[in-house]
């Protein structure tokens, strides 16, 4: 990528955005299906899109792979301010949206999460060789929409989420399994966890709270961090 010729995006100086992010991740996803990737080009463009602050760290990942007439996979975005939350899962807008992020990485071990956590906005999780377990049952959420970015290499990451979340898996599996649903009966105020990535020789998998302890969700106030 160093070879490829200096054009710099118009708005490089602003801040990215997570759905700037995903934009990136699927192109980079089709390029690798499509062959235009090897797989070790794809994860380090992957690497650098997760890392990636501004829209001009962003712009370069993609440039030689968009098709000429198509439209540039980067533009910034405005988010609507949120309504109040009526969901029984807590949701507490976090005071800076865009640094609402979360990185988790398990290399030759293994990670987890549990009690009362907060969910940002957006969760990178990474095992190679190790596993990840997050337990979102007693969670609280920073968004009404919040995306795990779950990559499994060899390795495993379980994602459990409270009664009535919804969940909406958008990942891929090569020689490995990708797989996750969320609650039976989905409340519609409730938030909505977008799991995308790949589980390579790997596996991620989602369920609900009632599914993996045995209970229903109870109706309490829980609101309040201890």
């Amino acid at each position: 990528m160093e070879n490829l010729p200096d054009n710099p995006h118009p708005h490089a100086h602003l801040r990215a955005s997570d759905v700037d992010r995903d934009q990136v991740v699927d192109v980079l996803r089709d390029a690798l299906m499509s062959g235009r990737l090897t797989q070790d080009e794809h994860a380090d463009r992957l690497e650098q899109t997760l890392q990636a602050k501004t829209l001009g760290e962003l712009e370069p990942i993609t440039r030689d792979l968009i098709v000429p007439g198509q439209a540039a996979p980067i533009a910034p975005m405005t988010q609507p301010a949120a309504a109040a939350s009526t969901s029984l899962v807590p949701i507490e807008e976090p005071a800076d949206p865009a640094a609402s992020q979360d990185n988790l990485v398990a290399i030759f071990g293994g990670g987890e999460r549990k009690g009362r956590w907060r969910v940002k906005r957006r969760t990178n999780a990474l095992a190679v060789f190790g596993g990840h377990d997050l337990d979102m049952t007693d969670a609280v959420f920073e968004g009404r929409e919040v995306t795990i970015y779950a990559v499994a290499v060899f390795g495993g990451i379980d994602i459990t989420v409270p009664e009535g979340v919804t969940v909406r898996n958008e990942g891929i599996g090569i020689f490995g399994g990708f797989a996750a649903q969320g609650s039976d009966a989905p409340d519609p105020n409730a938030p909505t966890v977008v799991i995308k990535g790949l589980a390579l020789f790997g596996g991620v998998g989602g369920q609900s709270s009632a599914k993996r302890h045995g209970k229903k969700f109870k109706h309490r106030n829980r609101h309040e961090l201890h």
